[in-house]
């Protein structure tokens, strides 16, 4: 009784006081970067663990992580520097002078302000625990505790009115205990003592060790922002030239498509044939056989690769055949080197820098699983989202992939019901589609006069004019430049890119008849000298 007495008291109290930013923020150097670090001892994991930031050991080992959103690192020069860091951190904090002693037992519902706080003894956190930094975004909490603290099942520490976690520090004379579920916000020094992670618990902060090991299973924990940490953009989205223009397209290989898709953008090959696409659910072109517009996105989308490719990595993502798995990754340039299995889910976090671009080069073939998810959060848009894959890549079924795929050589399988939010592209290599939507976006607004206008006898610009279209039975394909009626042709495929007719041009007005023909979207192709002049639709009904 006396207990609970003394911690409404002292609550009571402190809700009182005078706004005061009882301390000065420490600083933290190298250590800024790291979730996880120890100076002295072994930092493992076991379970799926997502982790953001920096983790290391000064004298030990990390082992059995998966992908982490960072760099690994284990005795080397970062890692000496970071436990000089530390050590500074430890002392700074150490010498900050007390102002408030509450009870061991913390949380409760208690409402803290910000200051020093000592606790003389072990320490528990039970419930929540309320850090209030009454509109002072710059405010801080410091709370030193001489012997262990220990976490109850789903104790949380709450942050309200501009409380950051980067702004809280724990400096423990012991072992830190979280126990399932458990919730902390703020960097964690355990001086002389383990740290020790479990399943379904959240650190956004950093858990630091002094001489102790780290141990963490099936955890979220991630370095904090804000308190001056920079705002993260990524690299310089690549420019895609007229390879903006389509959803799916080879630079060197057939399109293909079996089933009903839904396709946003155009559809081509620049060498092969593009077939199996109902125009009436293509909203953009589809380029049959190669023409002016799919020799432009192959000359872009190879500039786009080779561009991409020089890109310097800032994160190597260590374990290819283990990604997804509710990987989370932020804005910068990730390199995998080997194939690719993509399980479950990948989260793609902006931090609310919506114009935060991701690009992921990987060095190997990629297979998703079904139902595979690359899931947007915090601003993320599709458009800013780029693959560079140098081998296959196999979309299975019901998968939902968000960003432009920029395949170097390589045959590109979009499985039945997937989604593709952007862009399936490659430099070569056969692409294949069954019953899918693709939707890329944005589309640059000149898209539709790329090399395949359809203007009519009144427009003299464009090498060749189709009047009337839609028509009933026949039209007229007309030469405007009498130069190019030499040796020219015009063919008319249907929409699975089959040619179904062929007819010599001999002078500079053609009548083309399609009376023998059902009503419907066709494609022609208006061919001189071996070289197409133009392409587009014919409309009959």
């Amino acid at each position: 009784m006396k207990t609970l007495l003394s911690t409404v008291l002292a609550t009571i109290i402190m809700m009182f006081l005078p706004f005061t930013n009882f301390a000065q923020a420490p600083v933290l150097g190298t250590a800024a970067d790291f979730v996880l670090f120890s100076t002295d001892g072994a930092v493992s994991n076991s379970g799926i663990s997502q982790i953001t930031g920096n983790v290391g050991t000064n004298i030990g080992s990390n082992t059995a992580f998966g992908n982490v959103n960072g760099q690994m690192h284990s005795q080397d020069l970062v890692t000496a520097q970071c436990s000089t860091d530390v050590q500074a951190l430890y002392s700074e904090l150490n010498s900050a002078t007390p102002t408030l002693f509450p009870s061991p037992l913390l949380g409760n519902g208690a409402t803290l302000t910000p200051g020093v706080y000592s606790i003389s003894a072990a320490a528990t956190l039970n419930l929540n625990l309320i850090l209030d930094a009454q509109n002072n975004a710059n405010a801080i909490f410091i709370f030193q505790i001489n012997g262990p603290l220990s976490t109850g099942a789903g104790s949380k520490v709450i942050l309200i009115n501009g409380a950051q976690a980067c702004n809280v520090f724990w400096k423990v004379e012991g072992l830190v205990s979280m126990a399932a579920g458990s919730t902390m916000r703020g960097t964690i020094i355990a001086n002389n003592a383990a740290i020790e992670m479990n399943s379904g618990d959240t650190l956004e902060g950093r858990a630091i060790a002094i001489i102790g090991a780290i141990t963490v299973d099936g955890v979220l924990a991630y370095t904090p922002i804000g308190c001056g940490s920079p705002v993260l953009t990524g690299p310089v989205a690549p420019e895609l030239g007229v390879a903006a223009c389509y959803a799916v397209f080879s630079s060197n290989g057939p399109v293909t498509n079996t089933g009903v898709s839904f396709i946003t953008g155009d559809v081509g090959t620049n060498v092969g044939l593009t077939s199996g696409f109902d125009a009436l659910n293509v909203d953009g072109v589809i380029h049959p056989i190669p023409d002016i517009s799919t020799a432009e996105a192959a000359a872009s989308l190879l500039v786009a690769y080779n561009n991409v490719n020089t890109y310097p990595e800032d994160i190597e993502l260590l374990y290819p055949a283990q990604f997804g798995r509710n990987l989370v990754l932020t804005p910068h340039t990730y390199v995998m080197n080997g194939a690719v299995t993509f399980t479950d889910s990948l989260y793609l976090n902006a931090q609310g820098n919506a114009d935060a671009v991701f690009v992921i080069k990987i060095y190997g073939a990629v297979t998703t699983s079904t139902y595979a998810k690359v899931l947007l959060i915090n601003g993320t848009q599709a458009k800013n989202v780029y693959w560079m894959v140098n081998g296959s890549f196999d979309l299975n079924e019901y998968s939902i992939f968000n960003g432009t795929i920029i395949g170097n050589t390589s045959a590109i399988s979009i499985n039945s019901l997937a989604t593709v939010n952007g862009r399936a592209l490659t430099t070569g290599g056969a692409v294949t589609t069954a019953a899918i939507t693709a939707v890329a976006s944005p589309i640059p607004g000149d898209c539709a006069t790329v090399g395949t206008e359809d203007i009519d006898v009144a427009n003299g610009t464009s090498p060749v004019s189709i009047y009337p279209n839609p028509f009933s039975s026949k039209t007229y394909i007309t030469i405007n430049n009498q130069v190019l009626i030499n040796n020219a042709e015009v063919r008319i495929f249907n929409i699975l890119g089959t040619e179904i007719k062929r007819i010599s041009i001999l002078e500079q007005s053609t009548m083309v008849s399609l009376s023998e023909m059902q009503n419907g979207v066709y494609f022609y192709s208006v061919i001189s000298d071996n070289q197409v002049i133009q392409n587009g639709k014919l409309i009959l009904q």
